[in-house]
């Protein structure tokens, strides 16, 4: 490596860096982060490699660099060599190697990144609706990630929301001394500006800024399952997609079926991935997909090759700028058009590795045995016939490769569905997910609260699973 281009003061958010990738045609990029989790001395640290397209490295490349790593019997340290990464502009040193001279590149960390987002957007409108005569305030909280300069220069400097609309901007090694997670767990700040009534729109950004929770006046939770399908139904506020045209869209098998029922009236074909951007990344490089998005918060488009926690932002207020609604009521219209997916995600984190590994061997024998299909639940005045069940496994249609073992589903015949599933980026020991689903079509049961109405699918997850008498639990880490 003879040239590395490195954000001023070492921060980069992680859709910049995949920008940037892209910008400058580089072979890579290297990420240092604690993502959504918590950071510091005894928090998380992760290495996170981007291939040339700015995208997650592929299983292929992954595997690669673990084999080299068993090869290297050395590494050199070179203590003297000093880099000012407050300073803008090229720094040389000569480290006697093939490359000469070695170059470090220090780049506003903002700029690309922003000269990106202006030709996706219509800034005329967002700034009209956060400065106009008919002007929303908004709440932003960066959390103190790696988002708080992007945060200040785009929407603050460059859209004209004012300078306190956002908050937590300072990015701290530990973040405060909480999890960096866009989610009502843990956005509690935002959370209980946004329940005063006195903004319109709020959002949080996590650590490195590929994840993003969306509230409405009054606290009003938009979920990641509904954000994503109602991004999908209102590409058409976005002047990229109109220029571009839509492909296809994709989703993880967790998040909600919601976005298929918007593909299903847009003609639009919908891809049903494992968990991991790279699934994404590979079917927007083969030009299949343009908008993709996970349950954990997760939105992105073929814009970049990363999900993108700002873009998706920006994408709300254009929605907000164009339909001249409420967060909540572009929600309910959205409700009443396409019905409503309940949806919740349960986690038990924390937990005894070999324990979680038994608990999930134990239940994919016991759905995925014959005796189990049709098999009906009754709970209160509720029953739930299972319509089918599987360990599910992804067919790339790029490549042709075969990724296994991704989830247990079950689909019940009313199209609610359960699934289990192991998470591969807890920060400490297991994490095990139960994910729980029931549509409804009928407007005049859209006001419930989602955890009365999936509590009878709960019940059925507790039962065959027996996750409480085997792990000790009462209860879930975190409700999501």
């Amino acid at each position: 490596i003879g040239r590395l281009v490195i954000g001023q003061n070492g921060i980069l958010s992680t859709p910049a860096v995949s920008c940037i990738i892209r910008k400058i045609k580089a072979a890579g990029g290297i990420i240092l982060t604690a993502s959504h989790s918590p950071g510091g001395p005894a928090g998380d640290f992760g290495v996170k490699f981007e291939v040339a397209s700015g995208g997650p490295a592929p299983d292929i490349v992954s595997d690669k660099i673990y084999q080299i790593s068993k090869t290297l019997e050395e590494y050199t340290i070179c203590p003297d060599l000093r880099v000012d990464l407050s300073r803008l502009g090229r720094q040389e040193f000569d480290l006697e190697n093939k490359f000469k001279p070695f170059r470090v590149e220090i780049v506003d960390s903002v700029d690309i990144y922003l000269n990106l987002l202006r030709s996706i957007f219509d800034f005329n409108a967002i700034r009209n609706l956060l400065t106009g005569p008919n002007q929303i305030k908004i709440r932003i909280d960066a959390m103190n990630g790696v988002m708080g300069p992007y945060v200040r220069r785009i929407l603050c400097d460059e859209l004209g929301a004012p300078a306190n609309s956002a908050i937590n901007c300072i990015p701290l090694e530990d973040f405060g001394g909480q999890p960096p997670d866009p989610n009502l767990t843990y956005a509690t700040a935002l959370l209980e500006a946004m329940r005063g009534g006195e903004y319109g729109f709020g959002a949080a950004f996590d650590a490195d800024g590929d994840r993003y929770m969306i509230l409405g006046q009054n606290g009003f939770f938009v979920n990641a399952s509904d954000s994503l399908a109602i991004i999908a139904a209102n590409l058409s506020c976005i002047p990229y997609f109109c220029q571009m045209g839509v492909r296809g869209f994709g989703r993880s098998m967790p998040t909600s079926t919601a976005l298929d029922k918007v593909a299903k009236v847009m003609k639009i074909p919908v891809y049903e991935t494992p968990t991991g951007w790279r699934y994404f990344s590979s079917l927007m490089d083969s030009g299949r997909c343009s908008l993709c998005g996970e349950e954990s918060f997760g939105t992105g488009s073929d814009h970049l090759r990363e999900k993108d926690g700002l873009w998706a932002v920006l994408v709300w207020l254009s929605i907000l700028a164009a339909r001249k609604q409420s967060v909540e009521e572009i929600v309910r219209d959205h409700w009443t058009k396409f019905g409503r997916h309940y949806y919740c995600r349960f986690d038990y984190e924390a937990l005894e590795p070999r324990t979680a590994y038994f608990i999930m061997r134990d239940l994919e024998a016991l759905i995925t045995d014959k005796s189990f299909s049709h098999q009906q639940f009754a709970v209160g005045s509720n029953i739930y016939s299972v319509e089918r069940t599987d360990s599910f496994e992804y067919i790339d249609p790029v490549d042709g490769t075969v990724t296994k073992r991704q989830g247990l589903r079950i689909i019940f015949s009313d199209a609610s569905r359960l699934i289990f599933r192991m998470s591969a980026s807890s920060h400490v020991r297991a994490t095990l997910r139960i994910y729980a689903e029931s549509y409804e079509k009928d407007p005049s049961q859209h006001n419930k609260e989602p955890q009365a109405v999936l509590s009878p699918l709960i019940a059925i997850a507790l039962k065959i699973s027996q996750i409480h008498e085997r792990t000790g639990r009462k209860g879930p880490t975190v409700i999501t």
